[in-house]
């Protein structure tokens, strides 16, 4: 599970909750086909895997061992086209789970064929409002959408009990930090819209010289944005870390006071939903990220977060100088994002949520 994209951890996680509540509980009969390879192979193996996969639900279609598929993103929805047919005449339906930029990706045959997608299935299920919308302006029916958000492993991070700590064990594993820092942490890959080189360039100059800036993830914006952190003449207060394991990221987020998403919005490439907001929250890091598109569906302002405007270097600036010098103040927002994030999105309460509209499809209440 180290270093696989959002999309792919969600769908393993769902997967294993479902697998978990069949396995407890009556009323469910679950089974699931999936595609395990690292990045290395996964162009090679997909083609393959969506054969098999096709092969596979008309196979169980033809036997009436199925009375509805859910698709883990639009790539694999892809297959309802083609199975439509097959899958009305034995009255299987089908819904597909929407995170954001498997709808969006600005491909002139890619976005000619998400609406055909969309008329082949049931049910969609996006993650956020935002990705919702995208999906009602490439065609699809409002009757056919239904949010369900992402949700987190209650067991993958724990917080240790005090901030000193979490500060310890942070700086023992990936480097030491002045006394008096004010860390500030983003985990996710490198690409224009998560806004890391624009937080760089025009807030980080604006805070004191002790908050303190590390970056977990690689992209194609790694290099564009070490080259703002020399120019800026920050190379002491802003760290990349690259890709980090699962066990040094627990550390970072646990150590970190505050997580910043400072997303931009980019044409074609939005936010789905920001399942790292989840992670450092659960952590007890509680994120100040910029009001947009998924992000929306995310931070309850106060709670586990402060939504602030987009591009604003001054909103930025000002949310994360007010806990800049409010150790008590940071310590209870800190313990409100553990609290709200473990109640609101823990993984089998989403799942039972993908179950009851799942079943609500299936008996004629859904789309």
């Amino acid at each position: 599970m180290e270093n696989i994209g959002g999309m792919q951890r969600v769908a393993m996680k769902l997967h294993e909750s479902l697998e978990l509540r069949d396995a407890e509980s009556a009323g469910l009969d679950y089974d699931a086909l999936l595609l395990r390879s690292s990045w290395t192979w996964t162009h090679v193996k997909v083609v393959p895997f969506l054969l098999w996969a096709a092969w596979m639900i008309a196979t169980k279609a033809r036997r009436q061992d199925v009375d509805v598929v859910l698709f883990s993103s639009m790539v694999t929805a892809a297959l309802a086209v083609p199975l439509r047919p097959l899958l009305d005449r034995y009255d299987v339906r089908t819904a597909a789970i929407v995170h954001g930029l498997d709808v969006t990706t600005p491909f002139p045959p890619y976005q000619w064929f998400v609406p055909k997608v969309f008329d082949a299935l049931d049910l969609v299920l996006p993650v956020s409002r935002a990705t919702g919308e995208a999906c009602t302006r490439r065609g699809l029916p409002e009757r056919k959408v239904q949010v369900v958000p992402n949700g987190i492993d209650p067991d993958r991070f724990r917080a240790p009990s005090d901030r000193p700590t979490r500060r310890r064990l942070l700086t023992d594993a990936l480097g030491p930090l002045p006394d008096d820092a004010l860390l500030l942490c983003s985990v996710g890959r490198q690409v224009e819209r998560k806004g890391f080189e624009w937080f760089i360039r025009h807030v980080m100059p604006a805070l004191p010289d002790n908050v303190r800036y590390w970056l977990a993830g690689d992209g194609p914006q790694t290099e564009s944005i070490d080259a703002a952190i020399q120019e800026k003449g920050l190379g002491e207060r802003v760290r990349l870390l690259g890709r980090v394991s699962d066990v040094n990221l627990a550390l970072l987020y646990r150590g970190a006071d505050l997580f910043v998403m400072p997303n931009v919005p980019v044409a074609g490439d939005m936010e789905g939903f920001g399942v790292v907001m989840l992670e450092a929250g659960q952590c007890g890091t509680p994120a100040i990220a910029s009001r947009l598109e998924g992000i929306r569906d995310v931070i309850t302002d106060g709670i586990n977060g402060h939504l602030v405007q987009p591009e604003s270097p001054s909103a930025f600036a000002q949310t994360i100088l007010r806990y800049h010098d409010t150790p008590r103040e940071l310590a209870d927002f800190s313990e409100r994002a553990r609290i709200h994030t473990q109640a609101t999105f823990g993984w089998p309460a989403v799942a039972e949520q993908y179950v009851q509209v799942l079943r609500g499809l299936v008996d004629g209440h859904g789309a």
